[in-house]
């Protein structure tokens, strides 16, 4: 089962600031406002049978669908792992849930809100806000494979992996 994983990032306004992508067989990606690509978004994510979020389903999906106008939850089978943690009795944000898990993260102590400041910081000129910004939406979507290895969603045989559901 080919399968990615996604996450954005907002400003204070809910406007989308970054989008991220990670496909275990072919990376990362992230597109930064303004430059967002429709095309490049969907052809990144081209083969790919099941998408995975973090409380995706109640605001990145919607957020995408209303603002990049692409409909993921049309296109893809969507598996909102926060939704499979409230299962396991893991509750809160991802960082908490990591937490819990004992799944690292280098940018410890960022959270959505210093996010945001990142955000602000980037846009008044810091160029090393940005780079901080991606990282840290970086590993909000490649901690999320880990996430989902920890639930058992997915297995590290591939020939054994959970379908989406």
């Amino acid at each position: 089962m080919i399968r990615a994983y996604v996450d954005i990032e907002t400003d204070d306004g809910r406007a989308i600031t970054v989008v991220g992508v990670f496909r275990p067989d072919r990376g990362c990606r992230q597109w930064v406002r303004p430059n967002f690509s429709r095309i490049e978004l969907v052809n990144f994510l081209n083969g790919v049978e099941c998408l995975m979020s973090y409380n995706g389903a109640r605001f990145d999906l919607p957020l995408i669908k209303s603002q990049l106008r692409v409909d993921l939850e049309a296109m893809f089978l969507h598996r909102d792992l926060m939704l499979d943690c409230w299962a396991h009795n893991l509750k809160g944000g991802l960082k908490n849930v990591e937490r819990l898990l004992g799944i690292h993260r280098d940018t410890e102590g960022i959270d959505g809100l210093a996010a945001i400041r990142l955000w602000h910081a980037h846009r008044r000129g810091d160029a090393e806000a940005l780079e901080t910004l991606l990282r840290y939406n970086r590993e909000d979507v490649e901690n999320l494979e880990s996430l989902a290895l920890k639930l058992g969603v997915v297995a590290v045989d591939s020939a054994r992996e959970v379908l989406c559901r």
